[in-house]
Parts: structure tokens; C-alpha cells; sequence
């Protein structure tokens, strides 16, 4: 059976002094997201705080324990981000 895994989580955004520099930052998490664990994610809210972004970001399979697994290692490689900073995080598995 499928199982989605769904991921959501905010970072505070380090140095950040404008929405321009807010999308530069979030733009190359979603892009490093996606090309290095074939993930969808997208921003979700805080769309005009510019300290602050929210994203969401979804994975599908068949094992949901190797779907949780694979989200984890996402929020390892969140928490070394240089730029922002992970806040916040849930998981959900459907």
C-alpha cells in the first residue's frame, strides 16, 4: 500500500534583509531538496515575512518507517543549513 510522507517545517532566516534575499535563500534550499532526495516542496506560508519561511514538502513509498527515515535526514541537513536556521517541524505519515 502507498504511504505519503509530509513534511513541514520553518526556518528563521539569517541575514536576511529583504523578500529578494529571503527568495535567494529559499530557492536554493528547495532546489538542493529536490535534486539531491527527489522530494516536491514548496513554500507554504510566512510568504511576506522575510526573517521567516515555512515550507512544505512531500515523499511517497510503500515503508512508511524508510519514508520517516528519509524525512530525518532532510532535518539533518536543514540543521546545517549556513543560512537559515530550522525553528519548527512536523511529520506526518498518510
Amino acid at each position: 500500500m502507498m504511504q505519503v510522507a509530509i513534511l513541514q517545517f520553518t526556518v528563521r532566516l539569517r541575514g536576511c534583509r529583504s523578500l529578494k534575499g529571503k527568495r535567494r535563500v529559499i530557492n536554493s534550499i528547495k532546489g538542493r531538496l529536490r535534486a539531491r532526495y527527489n522530494v516536491s516542496v514548496a513554500e507554504v506560508d510566512d510568504l511576506d515575512v522575510w526573517q521567516t519561511g515555512t515550507l512544505g514538502l512531500t515523499t511517497c513509498g510503500n515503508d512508511s518507517k524508510k519514508l520517516v527515515a528519509d524525512l530525518q535526514k532532510i532535518l539533518d541537513q536543514l540543521r546545517m543549513h549556513p543560512e537559515a536556521e530550522l525553528i519548527d517541524h512536523q511529520i506526518e505519515v498518510l
